[in-house]
């Protein structure tokens, strides 16, 4: 089962703001993308590549979707989506 934390839910806000900023008619294409790739991670979550920084990089994992970055931890069965940005952003997501 795939968990959305509530960082992920700013995220996103600020994500389409981002991308509607940069360019409003990829908005609603790129968002599907992503929620597309997100579901995939129930099916294989093992397809993002280990955080190597991470405390534990079996369980943390990065998925790249074209320009963007979707962390997420993966738990037994469960998949928590943990943090979503773009490559341009510079929030010391590494």
């Amino acid at each position: 089962m795939i968990h959305h934390t509530t960082g992920v839910l700013s995220d996103l806000i600020r994500l389409r703001e981002f991308i509607a900023d940069k360019n409003p008619t990829a908005t609603s294409r790129i968002s599907s993308e992503l929620k597309q790739e997100i579901n995939k991670l129930s099916i294989s979550s093992q397809i993002g590549i280990e955080v190597s920084k991470a405390t534990d990089p079996k369980k943390i994992r990065d998925l790249f979707v074209g320009n963007y970055t979707i962390r997420y931890l993966v738990a037994n069965d469960d998949i928590f989506i943990l943090k979503l940005w773009h490559d341009k952003e510079n929030e010391g997501n590494e």
